[in-house]
């Protein structure tokens, strides 16, 4: 295998740069995303150290974080953590990289705002777990929610993630408690593959109440972070951590979202990226699916799914998971021709009648009516009675 050379794109000083650029700016920011695009990563950091940089505000935070820290130190310590951990950094020129989040550079900045304006894509990604990123990602759904879930929300979900994890999906979150622990724990209960994408560190998930689930998560799934080691999971980096979860996956379901929230945020992403938008609704009467409700409401191209059959049949290749759509318990009358459905129609509910007050009753010839007679009877949906025909006793033959 080539190695590649000094500075260029995979190498170790392209590797240590990306940290350090994640160090001196949130992930996404659409400067520093421009000066690598532009310049490569350890030029990018040159040009940044030295002030060349156009955003004012950005360049004089920079410059405050560098004075008295020596950048290629933090970066070599952050990978020597990650080491010892046994994570590691994914850059996009490595195999693994998962090419579909590169699809953010070409999302809008609206509507107007810090939030919406630094959305670019990922310099580097930390991986902790088995599974190679891409792969693991080639065939994937999210699936997110609020964090105070009620019992409707946590059994939707885990049926939904569970399923998609029979059927080799991999099922994409956020670590959270509520829906997103339950996809998590569902998927891992399956057997299948879970990805956490972390607002922090993979070395310190949050929130530290479901550290079990995140040490499980990280043997038989992975723990991703934009964030180097050490990293702490501050309010903002939630909704920057949220446009990954968007672009990564093939689609995203909404379980239970409140009026403002996270999850509804992340689905203006995957709208705004044309991954496939689903939507589970939840009753009128709660807090918890307001926002599912107005998703539904503002977006001709979310989808309403109910269950795995719905989600399965958006994210899947045409025809692959075509279902049927629901109908109640079949019927023999369900079967009748309309002839038959007439004479049928024409025996009282109670009581008898002859084939002659049938005839007029339906408005069909006696020959005709006798015939649809036996065919009835043998059906079982009518009987000879007190020398007229009567609906049959059997259970489930009336109307």
């Amino acid at each position: 295998m080539n190695t590649p050379a000094s500075g260029s794109p995979g190498s170790p000083e392209d590797r240590a740069a990306r940290v350090v650029l994640t160090w001196l700016a949130e992930p996404g920011n659409r400067t520093v995303w421009a000066l690598v695009q532009e310049h490569g990563a350890p030029a990018a950091v040159e040009l940044m150290a030295a002030g060349e940089i156009p955003d004012a505000s950005l360049r004089a935070a920079v410059l405050a974080k560098l004075a008295g820290h020596d950048p290629q130190r933090l970066a070599d310590a952050a990978l020597r953590k990650a080491e010892r951990l046994g994570a590691r950094i994914v850059v996009p020129a490595d195999d693994e990289w998962p090419g579909q989040v590169d699809s953010l550079a070409l999302l809008d900045p609206e509507p107007p705002g810090q939030v919406n304006r630094d959305v670019r894509p990922p310099l580097c990604l930390w991986a902790r777990g088995p599974w190679a990123l891409a792969d693991t990602l080639a065939r994937s759904v999210a699936v997110v929610g609020a964090r105070a879930a009620t019992g409707y929300g946590t059994q939707v979900t885990s049926d939904i993630a569970y399923g998609l994890a029979e059927h080799d999906w991999t099922v994409v979150s956020g670590g959270a408690f509520g829906i997103d622990a339950a996809a998590h724990r569902a998927t891992v209960a399956a057997g299948g593959r879970t990805i956490a994408v972390l607002a922090c560190g993979v070395d310190r998930p949050y929130p530290a109440g479901n550290s079990a689930m995140f040490e499980r998560i990280a043997e038989a799934g992975l723990l991703i972070s934009e964030w180097p080691p050490g990293s702490e999971p501050l309010r903002h980096r939630f909704l920057i951590r949220n446009r990954v979860i968007a672009a990564a996956t093939v689609g995203t379901v909404v379980v239970e979202a409140a009026a403002r929230s996270g999850a509804a945020q992340t689905m203006s992403r995957v709208l705004a990226l044309r991954r496939v938008a689903m939507v589970v609704p939840g009753p009128v009467t709660s807090a918890m699916s307001v926002g599912c409700h107005e998703l539904l409401r503002s977006h001709p191209d979310a989808i309403l799914v109910t269950g795995l059959g719905q989600v399965l049949e958006a994210v899947g290749r045409i025809g692959e998971y075509a279902s049927d759509p629901p109908r109640g318990h079949s019927h023999p009358r369900d079967e009748l021709d309309q002839e038959s459905a007439l004479v049928l129609e024409a025996v009282p509910g109670r009581g008898t009648a002859s084939p002659d007050e049938l005839a007029l009753r339906s408005r069909l010839p006696l020959r005709t009516v006798l015939r649809r007679l036996s065919l009835l009877e043998l059906a079982g949906l009518v009987e000879r009675r007190d020398g007229g025909v009567a609906l049959s006793r059997r259970p489930g033959a009336g109307r």
